[in-house]
């Protein structure tokens, strides 16, 4: 114990209050590895969220309302150097000197030996009720020592009028002092120079901000040799054991497994260097933030190797427009590691994300209002990729648009037509018309309509229907099965042949070349039948050309008339 005279054995500084620094160590992390990221949710929830509907509770003068306000406002007291005023935050029977040197003690063994888990205290007037037979207490952290461990827990008491207010209970009160003898009382603060240590920037002490400005680049620069130490050695075992790979090969030190070292090695610090309860938050809460940050970068790493694994397996089984799906999924899966991220940073500093949660569901439905044409859109570039009714290089026919598909993304699809001018249809539109698919094709139809002129003999067309069925019959390209070869009709200019038949070719060109050759064989079998090719044509026949005609019909009937005699009745009937 110390006598009022002695020189107190812990130095207290009064230069920035306790709630500045505190504020400081738990969000300057988030401004220096994150850019900002527990400023805009605790922004949001401030700013939009409602909290629940709560008993009107009288509020304390000192911020004994609620467990995290007892500590910190406890913290705050001592290092204004009010110790009378510390000591109202205990639930001792102790007056004047004695409970300010009671409250002393305290301050010192939570500030060399209190887990830094500030952010983690209840800030609820009811307490976080972890134990419901104890539900006026509440666990601050256990703290190790010779004897064994020793809870620091506080308590909800009644004062009446004034309402509860949560005190340091008296069995932790109990076991302080014996704890108090026991603290090392040689810190690194005793070691540093004096000028870095009294100095403070924003409350945070100055050697602090050169651990931060100057240790975290030097120490990812050992990381940063180590990696071109081990690289050679990874390429050895990769060649060991799969031999030459098309792609790069890995850095054997990752950028997130270097900034994952880098926060084992800070926790190692902690752990094994006497450091005041406030530094120790502060680079709690930064090993915290850089260990978050490394999992998610390194998760979406993984999601990107992952993604170009599949991508290769696609390729390779000829479904390559899958790639815009795969990369939807990969950017979705992408945004909820990130939002994981951010939930799991606000749990850690104690924000409810549960606000966050809801104030995103309502945002994603405001989006999906005002984005209904996108959406329609992605869901049908979707239902095409899942149900492959459309596939890059496929001919196709949609509407008045012909030609080859080029592209098969998420919100349009692109066909190149036969002028070369690439035409985007939107995949909405894509899915609730009609599609012909011409590259689908399992056989081709040839269909010719072969014309002879009306002065072809029947001899002749039946020679040539005959030789054309014969000649579809004979090729190894014709189904046989569908040749039919029939004189069909007279024409209004040509005697008609009809001749069908389906012809099996790899593509379009293929059936023109196949085509090309059966026509050039259909027209030398109408020249050796002699017959010709009809061409459109009309025949007028004027009234001159049978003159002749009516005067030997004329005198025909003259010679009949005088040769047979007719009876009175048949002439006059006649007549």
């Amino acid at each position: 114990m110390q006598t009022e005279g002695q020189r107190p054995r812990h130095r207290i500084s009064v230069t920035k209050t306790h709630a500045t620094y505190l504020r400081c160590c738990t969000f300057l992390p988030f401004l220096v590895v994150l850019c900002c990221l527990a400023v805009w949710p605790q922004a949001l929830l401030s700013g939009s969220a409602v909290p629940p509907a709560q008993p009107d509770v009288p509020k304390d003068t000192i911020g004994r309302t609620t467990p995290r306000g007892t500590v910190l406002e406890f913290l705050n007291a001592v290092h204004k150097g009010d110790r009378e005023l510390a000591a109202q935050y205990l639930n001792t029977r102790l007056k004047g000197k004695a409970a300010a040197d009671l409250a002393h003690q305290l301050f010192v063994v939570l500030d060399r030996r209190l887990p830094a888990r500030l952010n983690q205290i209840s800030d609820k007037a009811e307490g976080s009720i972890s134990d419901p037979l104890k539900p006026d207490q509440d666990l601050i952290g256990t703290i190790s020592c010779y004897n064994g461990n020793v809870d620091i827990v506080v308590e909800r008491v009644d004062r009446g009028k004034s309402g509860p207010v949560w005190l340091f209970s008296r069995k932790t009160l109990e076991s302080i002092p014996d704890v108090y003898e026991e603290v090392n009382v040689v810190t690194a603060e005793d070691v540093l120079p004096e000028l870095l240590v009294t100095t403070r920037v924003a409350g945070i002490p100055l050697f602090h901000w050169l651990a931060l400005i100057v240790g975290f680049p030097l120490f990812y620069l050992v990381t940063v040799l180590l990696n071109r130490l081990l690289k050679p050695l990874v390429r050895r075992l990769r060649l060991h054991f799969y031999g030459k790979v098309d792609f790069p090969y890995p850095e054997a030190l990752p950028k997130p497994v270097r900034l994952l070292l880098l926060a084992l090695v800070i926790r190692w610090i902690l752990s094994n260097l006497s450091l005041p309860l406030l530094a120790r938050q502060f680079w709690s809460n930064t090993a915290t933030v850089i260990t978050i940050a490394a999992c998610v970068w390194l998760l979406i790493i993984l999601n990107s190797r992952g993604e170009e694994y599949v991508l290769r397996r696609l390729r390779s089984h000829q479904l390559a427009a899958a790639a815009s799906m795969l990369r939807l999924f990969r950017r979705v899966i992408d945004l909820l590691i990130v939002f994981g991220g951010i939930v799991v940073g606000l749990h850690f500093f104690g924000m409810n994300a549960t606000a966050a949660l809801a104030g995103l569901g309502v945002g994603g439905i405001a989006v999906a209002l005002a984005a209904q044409k996108t959406l329609e859109n992605v869901i049908g570039g979707v239902s095409l990729i899942f149900d492959e009714a459309v596939r890059v290089g496929d001919s196709l026919k949609v509407g008045d648009i012909s030609g080859t598909v080029d592209y098969i993304g998420l919100r349009s699809t692109r066909i190149r037509t036969s002028d070369r001018t690439v035409v985007s249809v939107p995949n909405g539109q894509i899915a609730n018309m009609t599609l012909e698919i011409l590259s689908s094709r399992d056989k081709f139809w040839f269909h010719p309509l072969v014309g002879l002129r009306y002065e072809t003999t029947s001899e002749q067309i039946r020679r040539v229907v005959i030789d054309i069925r014969n000649l579809l019959a004979e090729h190894s390209t014709v189904d046989q099965a569908s040749v039919r070869v029939r004189f069909l009709r007279f024409g209004s200019f040509s005697l008609d042949i009809d001749v069908f038949s389906y012809v099996f070719a790899h593509d379009w060109n293929h059936f023109l070349e196949i085509q090309e050759e059966l026509l050039f064989r259909v027209m030398e079998i109408v020249q050796r039948a002699g017959a010709q090719i009809a061409f459109p044509s009309q025949t007028m026949y004027f009234a001159t050309d049978f003159a002749g005609e009516e005067d030997a019909l004329t005198g025909l009937v003259k010679s009949v008339a005088r040769d047979k005699k007719p009876k009175p009745k048949a002439a006059a009937k006649s007549a």
